[in-house]
């Protein structure tokens, strides 16, 4: 019989029942909720006359329709009466039923995906779930985090379980070294360019290889925030040391004897020498550039030192109409470099890339520069918590003298749900993870890259070549 997948072992240490052969009733450690996505499950419960099976395990927070206004954070008011509807019906739901907030007001406010991991809530060997696709992120500490649905969503708080059927087992290996100024962003807008916006639609992904050791576990974290662009159902990296510091530092919970059981629970979770995986795809990191999207999908992406493809390169009239399609929105030309295109708007965040770690790279670069003229660049924090540190160590004062709007925390303008959005026309140069049509703005223009490329688009004006470009030279 052939060994277990770290995925396989994640799913059988939870397995409360065996359905079918392709489903089992999967037990949560802990659920995550946000405001949009939770009303109607609790609506459900009540009309039930149900309460929440166990509030201490979990968590909510309002992200996506926070304005991100640079005051007080006691200051903090969602003025648009719908989303203030929602952010006070969640609170209710939340005092209700006696499970943690972080409010608006909430000086540890931030994105879901940033908070949970940062205050020692995510652990290696946990089943963790929440109504967003990007719960993946949680893969980079050993966890498995999934996407789930508003229905699905009553049923955790409900019972703590889910009805859940199986993935298919992928691993991908990227051997090599990331050249300089190549990070973990351009990395997997590589992947989901290479193996395409299905290219993993039913799996869970292991990352494994030189390239993805040398990592550290933010940088792990963008990785597996956007394995799901490529229709990954999880993605996952075995624990190791690099993941031990992390939790070590963010989790004091776990000291002594508890702290040195766990870590012998951890040391089990890696796939078996002999497990088997449905697909295989093996990456040289060395060969990997700064990439860039040019299209409306992550997947329409290239080099920046490349070319808009060309449509009628394209065998398939359905892709190639897709092609065609893209190009039209985006208003880029076939054969045309994508290097040296102007942009409006800068948006430096999201929980893919509003770690610290990010903040970092794009204070480096813009210390001592100023945003080119025209350009309306912003940076926004993942947490109250890495707002603070950025702020302690000086980053913020270098990004507001470069020019840089310095915001309060939240999903802001990754996704048009609050008042941070494109307007028609306007091109953005953006850390976040999907550029579909009106995904920041209705007719707005999106391309995704690296924390450190946006920087030097917002001080050149234009997208560029960080290697090529200022201090890389």
């Amino acid at each position: 019989m052939p060994g277990m997948t770290l995925y396989d072992k994640l799913v059988a240490s939870h397995e409360v029942a065996r359905i079918d052969a392709e489903h089992v009733l999967l037990y949560v450690d802990l659920h995550i909720m946000n405001e949009y996505t939770s009303p109607q499950a609790f609506s459900g419960l009540a009309a039930r006359g149900r309460d929440v099976l166990r509030p201490g395990q979990q968590m909510a927070v309002v992200d996506h329709i926070i304005p991100t206004h640079p005051v007080p954070s006691a200051l903090r008011v969602i003025a648009d009466d719908a989303s203030s509807r929602q952010a006070l019906n969640l609170k209710r739901n939340c005092d209700t039923q006696h499970i943690a907030l972080f409010d608006t007001t909430d000086p540890l406010q931030g994105i879901e995906h940033v908070i949970a991991p940062e205050h020692g809530m995510i652990l290696p060997g946990m089943v963790v779930l929440c109504g967003d696709s990007h719960t993946t992120t949680y893969g980079a500490l050993g966890a498995l985090g999934f996407g789930i649905g508003t229905s699905e969503v009553e049923h955790i708080l409900a019972t703590q379980t889910l009805v859940y059927r199986m993935a298919r087992n992928m691993r991908i290996r990227i051997d090599g070294v990331l050249p300089a100024h190549v990070s973990a962003k351009d990395l997997v807008i590589y992947i989901v360019h290479r193996i395409g916006a299905q290219g993993a639609r039913g799996h869970a992904v292991e990352f494994c290889g030189e390239a993805v050791a040398a990592l550290s576990a933010e940088a792990r974290m963008t990785l597996c925030n956007m394995t799901v662009e490529a229709g990954a159902r999880a993605a996952l990296i075995a624990p190791d040391a690099v993941t031990d510091a992390y939790v070590t530092v963010h989790a004091p919970q776990l000291r002594g004897a508890m702290l040195d059981d766990a870590r012998a629970w951890w040391a089990t979770l890696r796939s078996d020498d002999d497990a088997r995986f449905d697909v295989e795809h093996a990456f040289d990191a060395g060969r990997i550039a700064p990439f860039v999207t040019w299209g409306t999908s992550p997947d329409q992406a290239m080099p920046v030192d490349g070319a808009v493809p060309d449509p009628r390169d394209e065998p398939d009239a359905l892709a190639r109409q897709a092609l065609e399609k893209a190009m039209d929105y985006i208003g880029l030309a076939a054969g045309a470099p994508i290097a040296g295109v102007p942009i409006d708007r800068v948006f430096i965040g999201s929980c893919t890339n509003g770690r610290i770690e990010d903040l970092r790279v794009v204070a480096e670069l813009a210390r001592g520069k100023k945003v080119a003229a025209g350009v309306r660049a912003m940076v926004v924090p993942g947490s109250g918590a890495v707002r603070a540190q950025a702020e302690a160590e000086g980053l913020a004062a270098d990004l507001i003298a470069a020019g840089f709007e310095w915001r309060q925390p939240g999903c802001s303008m990754c996704l048009a749900m609050n008042d941070d959005v494109l307007r028609p026309g306007e091109r953005c140069a953006s850390t976040t993870n999907r550029n579909f049509e009106g995904r920041q703005g209705r007719a707005g223009r999106t391309h995704l890259m690296s924390p450190a490329m946006a920087a030097a688009a917002a001080l050149a004006g234009r997208i560029v070549d960080v290697r090529t470009w200022g201090d890389a030279k």
